[in-house]
């Protein structure tokens, strides 16, 4: 069975979550966490909190443990684009453009995975 958790919005690049979720995917979801912990970096932080929430999901809504869930995919996709504009130089402006991303985390429990192969 697949869970999945989603954080919308978020104000960091995409380039800079991409980063972190490769390192997560793949790996059993407490790994993941214990992993996500030592990263010194805003963006483990943000992963970290939607990975806890897909753990939370799996185990609240559709009875599953912790113990078996495997991080299936971490994806990180482009949310919406803020644009705004510094004053430069003779009166012109020079844009600034602000992503935001969406954290998306699909857990899978490892029962579903071998019954599979």
């Amino acid at each position: 069975m697949e869970v999945q958790a989603l954080t919308k919005y978020v104000r960091v690049s995409p380039k800079k979550l991409r980063e972190i979720t490769r390192v997560i995917q793949g790996r059993p979801a407490n790994e993941a966490l214990e992993l996500l912990r030592f990263i010194p970096r805003k963006t483990a932080r943000l992963v970290r909190k939607t990975l806890v929430s897909a753990v939370a999901n799996a185990e609240n809504n559709h009875r599953l443990s912790s113990a078996n869930l495997v991080v299936k995919r971490a994806l990180t996709e482009q949310g919406s684009v803020i644009k705004r504009f510094r004053p430069a130089s003779r009166g012109s402006a020079h844009p600034i453009h602000k992503s935001t991303s969406h954290i998306r985390i699909i857990l899978s429990d490892n029962a579903a995975a071998a019954a599979a192969e």
